[in-house]
């Protein structure tokens, strides 16, 4: 048996500003430990016990085309072998996402079990996942679309219920009902039963079983999504599936498109199997979350960052590199960032979600990026600003190169901190040193280098008339920009 991970990494994470924004969000965020969420959720299997004769693949994802380096640098710094990365150009729910990667994963005649998984969950336990994964892949293997359900805690409208039917192999059972975000009356009837589990929205899956499904269920998503796949263009690692066929998808959750269906009344025909999932699990679906499963000091505080505190309890403090005071709080959240500072009472954390909603309204930046942005080459951070100017922290990575660009609106002057730059300007080419500057003229053809084996690090400083990132002419781009 073939055991094929698949990491769902759409979503935004609006509910965990200002840390997670739409160009970064949470799955590329060190939020618990010292990895981000998407390599903890792609290291997740790496240590799990096969049965003989089985065969674990490398990973394959589904996320969106603007993170697409991103998510390669992070799987790469894991060590993991190679992967494969399937690009959306545009989002459509979980549902065409996982049959983008299953049409992927039989492709070469294959037919694995799959492993989906959302990348920006939490598991703490990871033994305890990897022990219900062997348990569950068997179930799939025969032909069960097999969920992992959660012990709720609370009547919580945000989650799926899976109400537990007759009990079946490895301590599974059969889903007599799946209801996905009821309303609260109906949670807190559920809650009360004692009968229901929250779906964890991880899922073990035989690849021809959810095409023959999916196909039953919806046969619009199935059509739209072969039709895109079939039209798909493969570029090293990246698999860009056709891009209008895709669009013309429906949008659908895995949940509403298949899970509902297969298990309504009258329609159950029991082929949906739930296995109890006692891993500390957690999808982190707001700030309150992280409190819940952080580490607590003596007055119930979360503190990460440079934080001091009087008298403040049940608080979370995140801090991004300033000092972070805080005095005579109670049940309070707050999260430092260089742009933006959130401060919201704990049990009005979900209304972080209609704050992000006002700032869009309002075109704020920092709503969808951060100061500091990532680029495949390396970053920038706008380390201040003015009329008729900007200044930049500029670091490129060893081996790596901006593309061959134009302003019409801006000039440069280049000063290298540390590192060694390699400079086209116009017709010439030479070497910047440490200590050393260059300038860039408006409307001069340039590209920058780093030529060295360590980090170049420098700083730009912008004049113009017009300073935003889209007055940028490329010529070359290595990176298909």
């Amino acid at each position: 048996m073939r055991i094929q991970p698949v990491i769902l990494c759409g979503g935004s994470g609006t509910r965990l500003w200002p840390l997670s924004r739409e160009q970064y969000p949470k799955q590329l965020l060190k939020l618990c430990g010292e990895r981000t969420m998407l390599q903890a959720t792609a290291l997740r299997l790496a240590g799990m016990h096969l049965a003989a004769g089985d065969a674990l693949a490398p990973p394959l994802l589904v996320g969106n085309e603007e993170y697409r380096f991103l998510m390669a640098q992070q799987i790469q710094e894991t060590g993991l072998p190679r992967a494969m990365f399937i690009l959306e150009p545009c989002g459509r729910n979980t549902a065409p996402a996982l049959t983008l990667a299953t049409l992927a994963a039989i492709d070469d005649g294959q037919d694995p079990v799959l492993v989906i998984m959302p990348a920006d969950h939490v598991i703490q336990d990871e033994g305890a996942f990897c022990q219900a994964v062997a348990k569950a892949a068997p179930l799939a293997n025969g032909g069960r679309l097999v969920t992992f359900g959660i012990q709720p805690t609370a009547p919580e409208t945000g989650y799926g219920y899976i109400k537990q039917g007759a009990a079946l192999e490895e301590g599974s059972c059969q889903v007599e009902l799946f209801v996905e975000k009821p309303d609260l009356a109906t949670a807190e009837a559920y809650l009360a039963s004692g009968q229901y589990l929250w779906n964890s929205g991880i899922f073990v899956i035989k690849a021809s079983t959810w095409l023959t499904t999916l196909e039953r269920c919806r046969p619009d998503i199935a059509a739209a999504c072969l039709k895109a796949f079939e039209g798909s263009q493969r570029d090293r690692e990246f698999l860009r599936p056709d891009k209008a066929a895709f669009a013309a998808c429906p949008a659908d959750s895995i949940d509403y498109a298949v899970m509902e269906p297969l298990t309504q009344p009258g329609a159950n025909t029991g082929e949906v199997a739930v296995l109890p999932l006692d891993a500390r699990w957690s999808d982190v679906g707001a700030w309150s979350a992280l409190w819940e499963i952080g580490d607590k000091d003596a007055d119930q505080n979360v503190l990460m960052g440079d934080i001091i505190t009087v008298d403040t309890h049940n608080t979370l403090v995140l801090g991004n590199g300033r000092l972070v005071a805080c005095v005579g709080l109670d049940n309070t959240i707050v999260v430092e960032t260089p742009d933006a500072i959130l401060v919201a009472d704990k049990d009005q954390i979900q209304k972080v979600k209609d704050l992000v909603g006002h700032l869009k309204e309002r075109r704020r930046s920092e709503s969808y990026s951060h100061r500091k942005v990532f680029r495949p080459w390396g970053s920038y951070d706008s380390i201040d600003f003015g009329n008729r100017f900007q200044v930049k922290r500029i670091i490129v990575t060893p081996g790596a190169c901006l593309s061959l660009q134009m302003h019409y609106h801006r000039a440069e002057h280049w000063i290298v901190v540390s590192g060694t730059a390699k400079v086209t300007r116009g017709e010439e080419t030479f070497l910047v040193s440490e200590n050393q500057s260059t300038y860039i003229p408006l409307g001069t053809v340039h590209r920058l280098e780093n030529p060295g084996k360590l980090p170049l690090e420098m700083i730009e400083v912008q004049s113009g008339s017009y300073l935003g990132e889209d007055d940028i002419i490329r010529f070359e781009d290595q990176y298909g920009r």
